[in-house]
């Protein structure tokens, strides 16, 4: 077989679900299927727009929180924490017992920490003059 080794900013969503459904397939025969389920919370205002949010997923026994934001204007009222909560919920009634986020925010990772998440490693100067911190919480 010959092949080409190609480099692309640019890559064809079609393409990027091959890999996907490849990873998954090698995934599934290496270790079991993840169940893999995706997992959002939202805080509206009162025109239902979207004002704080949640976005990760849940697989193998495990809540992954890829995305937290809060508005400007609402930060230190708890809405992280809240939305925290509700999200842990969910993974313990999809049965996961842990959860794992990551953040290079040290304001962030304090949040964190008060929910009960527990840093177990770092990544120096990601992004530069910063730490990516990865912190881990047993819901169960």
């Amino acid at each position: 077989m010959n092949t080409t080794l190609e480099t692309t900013a640019d890559p064809s969503p079609e393409e990027l679900t091959f890999l996907a459904e490849r990873l998954t397939a090698f995934n599934d025969g290496d270790v079991g299927a993840s169940g893999r389920k995706a997992l959002a919370v939202f805080v509206r205002d009162e025109d239902r727009a979207v004002v704080a949010g949640i976005s990760g997923y849940t697989a193998w026994g495990w809540l992954y929180v890829q995305w937290l934001w809060v508005d400007e204007r609402l930060r230190g009222r708890h809405i992280a924490g809240d939305m925290l909560d509700a999200a842990e919920r969910e993974a313990l009634a999809r049965g996961c017992q842990n959860a794992w986020i990551d953040t290079f925010n040290p304001t962030a990772a304090k949040v964190y920490e008060r929910q009960g998440y527990r840093p177990f490693g770092t990544l120096p100067d990601f992004p530069a003059g910063r730490s990516r911190i990865f912190l881990q919480k047993r819901l169960a």
